[in-house]
């Protein structure tokens, strides 16, 4: 059986609508959209690979960019096609096997795919392919999951409601995911997020360079900002907000902190000079 199996049923039944317009995912998705930012200079040909209902392909779009949505679950792409307010292409498609023309698009996002590829030689197979599809000197904007993000998680809920480190099939899972860095999904838990891979910022960067990217940049995206009790709340209040990405933006790039960050985006560009 191909380990992505319960990806694709845990996308295609709709996991994704609303993730990102309530709680932590708030944060996640205006800071994502802060990072890729940098990078969208002029009109961009882009392409989402594994990129859900759409949400940041529908926002590229309705910046004036030319965006194709690469998505594994159909249902997901339906989704998009149905509640887009800007014109943009969407397709089924798995990011180790893309059917797009080589050096065709100035930007690929990676939001998904190096944390949903269990196996190293799949993830280098999805960083091949967004090389192959990427013009010279496009760039690459990937994530990753941290490998302490559940175990972080747990801790900051323990003994307030939550006891989920009293549990042995829940400990289990954690200490798997900080040893090897896999996350396999128990069944007594079948909400949580699906089988994935969690990297630590180093073994995400080497990844990509092996794929013959040149790093840019590597930035924590939430950073210790999700402890925050009542995130949702503050982070909808205008000046709480602003506190909050003061904290974030101040320690984005300090590599002692990415650890703590539930995700990290890496930057690259293809056939670029790699900065100190």
């Amino acid at each position: 059986m191909d380990r992505t199996d319960n990806v694709y049923e845990f996308y295609n039944n709709g996991a994704e609508i609303g993730r990102l317009e309530r709680g932590l995912g708030l944060v996640e998705f205006d800071r994502t959209k802060e990072i890729i930012a940098h990078y969208l200079k002029g009109n961009l040909r882009i392409c989402d690979i594994g990129g859900g209902i759409g949400k940041y392909s529908e926002w590229l779009a309705s910046l004036g960019h030319d965006v194709t949505l690469v998505e594994l679950a159909p249902s997901a792409v339906e989704y998009a096609k149905e509640h887009m307010t800007v014109p943009y292409e969407a397709m089924v498609g798995d990011a180790r096997k893309i059917d797009l023309p080589d050096n065709s698009f100035d930007m690929v996002l990676l939001m998904g795919p190096l944390y949903h590829l269990l196996n190293r030689e799949d993830r280098l197979l999805a960083l091949s392919e967004a090389y192959r599809i990427l013009k010279d000197n496009g760039i690459l904007i990937a994530a990753g999951i941290s490998k302490f993000s559940s175990a972080t998680w747990a801790l900051s809920v323990y003994g307030n409601g939550n006891e989920f480190i009293d549990d042995d099939i829940y400990m289990d899972m954690i200490m798997r995911e900080m040893d090897i860095g896999e996350h396999i999904k128990p069944k007594e838990y079948p909400y949580i997020i699906a089988d994935a891979y969690f990297h630590t910022i180093d073994s995400l960067r080497n990844e990509i360079r092996q794929a013959g990217f040149s790093v840019i940049d590597s930035v924590a995206v939430e950073g210790c900002s999700w402890i925050t009790p009542d995130i949702e709340e503050k982070w909808k209040d205008d000046n709480r907000r602003q506190r909050l990405l003061e904290i974030i933006r101040a320690t984005e790039n300090e590599e002692t902190m990415m650890g703590i960050s539930p995700h990290f985006i890496v930057s690259a560009d293809k056939n670029g000079t790699e900065e100190a």
